[in-house]
């Protein structure tokens, strides 16, 4: 499930998996796959030069916000509107609260879940920089502290909320966690995972 993460340029966002079979995370109205957030992030803990730790990524652009869905109608299968009510159609909410866990092979949707969403966004390229004075990081027009970005890598390092199933992480989330570990950089090498 997305939580809302303070943002210094749009007060509460939503952030996080939204359906517990896919690998896909939302930022507000950008959508992205959680390897290409590791990924991207593992590379931006390998830099030296907080100058240069950027990228940039090629997301999924959902406008107007109307056209994402309704998550809470979907999760109770009373409005499947719009990408993410589509998305429960294909993979409906469980019945059973034990077997609600972030899944650790979502990624074998992935071409499904790249299908159902192209009828609703728009592939876009988006920056993310990180910034030492303030202690800022950039993704596209959304603006984090350094601790807000860390409670986001963190929450994607649990598998979210409700955690991965069997505390079992995909590779690529396991991989950054190295990285980060080794990052020479402030914003990487204090975050507690």
């Amino acid at each position: 499930m997305p939580l809302a993460f303070d943002s210094t340029s749009h007060g509460q966002i939503a952030f996080g998996f939204f359906n517990i079979d896919t690998d896909m995370l939302l930022l507000e109205q950008y959508f992205l796959f959680a390897d290409q957030f590791c990924t991207g992030i593992s590379n931006m803990a390998r830099t030296e030069d907080p100058a240069a730790c950027r990228d940039s990524w090629k997301i999924y652009h959902i406008q107007p916000p109307q056209q994402i869905g309704d998550l809470m109608g979907a999760i109770h299968a009373v409005r499947f509107s719009g990408f993410i009510g589509t998305v429960y159609k294909r993979f409906p909410f469980p019945s059973q609260p034990v077997d609600f866990r972030q899944q650790p092979d979502g990624h074998k949707n992935r071409k499904i879940v790249t299908t159902l969403i192209e009828p609703y966004a728009a592939r876009r390229s988006i920056s993310i920089a990180v910034q030492e004075a303030p202690q800022t990081v950039h993704i596209g027009e959304y603006r984090f502290t350094f601790e807000r970005f860390q409670a986001m890598i963190r929450y994607v390092w649990q598998g979210g909320y409700p955690r991965w199933k069997n505390e079992e992480r995909p590779a690529y989330v396991r991989q950054m966690r190295a990285d980060l570990a080794a990052s020479k950089l402030a914003l990487f090498n204090t975050i507690d995972l």
